[in-house]
């Protein structure tokens, strides 16, 4: 079998780029305004640099954007000046930006910057972290590469080709927002409703509740307004979408709520719902078969005071499907402590038996021994 390589991607992550672009343009928060900052950034990304913006308050899409094209890495703009309106202009920097592309092969040298950046593809270096994703390594065993990544501060790892899909996905969902508005009204007093629909498993009524809400709320979050919202209207806010995140997953669409729930995180912050929303996100990759994924939130679900009666056996489950049995042991052990029933975790505490065996038993022995003493 090939030996696998890891190359560091410490030299070529661009984390923080579009802020620090931000920082030298006098005008870069009114672009942000009128454009969208994700079509300001996805400008620059392409080449379509904006020379002057007309703009209709009456009806925003209908803003005419003047451009031109500048080719990658030249300052100096001598090209025609093209004219589209705003919706229009978005159009084509998604259109752009959905090109297939050719993954050149992988490099040979770690001191190779160049064949990295072109093996991962230089648009989606940039793009990657308008989308909170920190690149951390890139590891090539034969044919196949992957990519390891922190998001929301959770470690991941995706194969780079998916990880292309998940980005040009993120783009297109960019436009869908974009073309939504900020029409859908967000009626708070739907909560409970939905709350209520879960509880009873009626997950297509839930989605009817809370369906239009993620495409406003992710622009709203941007907003000075959504920066000021009290705790208490974040916290609501990020039950519902962790609500609606689990509506998607229970009926089969799990990369959509799981993108919900990362919504929801943004709006809970460290508050009064981020342990439930971490524990539902926790939940929806274990059921997704990512037990590995798993862990990690349904560690910082704990850590935020989620009901350990739900977060232990969750884990349990995590540990055994990555065959951590005594990790998976302890958990079993926390999870009777806080009352949750042996026929409740029946299938992990007969696996950790199983392979433990013998060794588990002598255990056992022991600390009824030392109880006894």
């Amino acid at each position: 079998m090939p030996k696998e390589r890891v190359f560091s991607l410490d030299a070529v992550r661009t984390d923080g780029w579009f802020e620090r672009i931000g920082d030298g343009i006098g005008s870069f928060q009114a672009l942000c305004e009128i454009v969208g900052e994700a079509f300001f950034a996805f400008s620059m990304i392409t080449g379509a640099r904006i020379t002057a913006l007309t703009v209709d308050r009456r009806n925003p899409d209908n803003t005419l954007v003047d451009f031109v094209i500048a080719p990658p890495g030249e300052e100096d703009i001598d090209g025609d000046v093209q004219r589209l309106t705003l919706a229009d202009f978005r159009h084509r920097l998604v259109g752009a930006l959905l090109t297939e592309d050719t993954t050149p092969p992988a490099p040979e040298r770690d001191t190779d910057l160049e064949g990295i950046q072109l093996h991962i593809g230089v648009r989606y270096l940039l793009l990657a972290p308008l989308y909170g994703y920190s690149l951390r390594k890139l590891a090539v065993e034969g044919k196949t590469s992957r990519l390891l990544l922190l998001r929301d501060g959770i470690e991941e790892t995706h194969e780079l080709n998916e990880f292309r899909a998940r980005i040009r996905s993120h783009v297109r969902d960019e436009l869908e927002r974009a073309s939504a508005g900020a029409r859908s009204a967000i009626d708070l007093t739907k909560v409970a409703e939905a709350e209520v629909a879960s509880q009873r498993g009626d997950f297509p009524k839930v989605i009817q509740l809370l369906g239009t809400w993620p495409a406003p709320l992710a622009i709203f979050l941007r907003t000075p307004e959504g920066q000021m919202l009290t705790p208490d209207a974040r916290s609501l806010i990020a039950k519902g979408l962790g609500l609606l995140g689990t509506a998607c997953v229970k009926l089969g669409e799990e990369h959509q709520g799981e993108e919900v729930m990362r919504l929801a995180v943004q709006y809970a912050h460290d508050g009064a719902a981020a342990g439930d929303i971490f524990r539902r996100l926790g939940e929806a990759m274990l059921e997704d078969g990512r037990a590995g994924e798993a862990i990690g939130p349904l560690r910082r679900a704990a850590n935020l005071g989620a009901p350990p009666k739900q977060i232990w056996p969750l884990l349990a489950r995590a540990f055994v499907q990555r065959k951590k049995f005594v990790a998976a042991l302890a958990c079993v052990r926390e999870a009777r402590s806080v009352g949750v029933a042996d026929a409740d975790m029946v299938e992990e505490i007969r696996e950790i038996e199983a392979t433990l065996g013998t060794a588990l038993t002598a255990w056992r022995g022991l600390v009824l021994a030392a109880n006894r003493s």
